[in-house]
């Protein structure tokens, strides 16, 4: 049996993609989610073959809710959106379904999910999945803090600093990990808030209170919570167009 899981805000998209789905003896639904809260719970116990997954829901996206899984399940997005296509596909998605969803069109995508299942084989990881393209603004990230999930708007976002293969967020709450490159943060965050100042910092422009010179044309930054940041000669140079320095 095919395991899937329905995860939509909308009642009534629900009970469409279930109806559809009744149709075929080898599908077993395991979970139906209203919000992506509650989905990316759901996955992480059932491990489903394949999700059905709506993208503008309140509190969580459901590209924010790919974000915090350790592995990308199958998707087939559904939304009423068609400006998502782009990247839905960039997640590597089985299909994309336009709502109101006509039945001959999911019938192609369930066909296509069928001709490409690979059930013992994680397509992606998490670390792989990013909230925004890099076209679009970030304007909260999103982080699994232990068994909660916690969303940060960036305004409360301080520094950003590397760590192996994870970036740690500095905020007035603590700090935070993300599985995530400082190159993806680069180029999604704002850059008049945010730059890049050395390969291991993200500095937020509005938190530095001193830069002072130091040895080989680099500097150190001091921030207003009183904690130091190293900028390199490069870096110095961009946030003096930013900052009119």
């Amino acid at each position: 049996m095919i395991k899937i899981i329905i995860i939509d805000d909308e009642p009534l998209a629900r009970m469409v993609i279930s109806q559809y789905l009744q149709q075929h003896n080898d599908v077993e639904i395991v979970a139906e989610c209203g919000d992506g809260f509650e989905g990316a719970k759901m996955i992480q116990q059932m491990r489903p073959d394949l999700i059905f997954l709506d993208i503008q829901m309140p509190k969580l996206t459901g590209f924010e809710m790919l974000e915090i899984l350790d592995e990308m399940p199958n998707v087939i997005f559904t939304t009423a959106f068609d400006e998502f296509a782009i990247k839905a596909f960039e997640k590597n998605a089985i299909d994309y379904l336009l709502k109101p969803i006509n039945k001959d069109r999911f019938e192609q995508a369930l066909t296509k999910f069928r001709n490409n299942h690979h059930s013992n084989t994680p397509r992606e990881t998490s670390a792989k999945v990013e909230a925004a393209r890099e076209d679009e603004t970030l304007e909260r990230i999103v982080v699994k803090n232990g068994s909660q999930i916690k969303i940060i708007p960036v305004q409360q976002v301080i520094f950003l600093e590397a760590y192996d293969d994870y970036v740690k967020i500095h905020t007035k709450d603590g700090m935070f990990l993300k599985n995530k490159t400082m190159s993806s943060f680069e180029k999604q965050l704002d850059p008049k808030q945010f730059v890049r100042v050395h390969r291991s910092f993200i500095a937020k422009v509005d938190q530095l209170a001193k830069i002072e010179p130091m040895e080989k044309e680099s500097y150190i930054a001091t921030l207003l919570t009183g904690e130091k940041i190293n900028i390199s000669k490069s870096g110095y140079a961009r946030l003096k167009q930013i900052i009119g320095l």
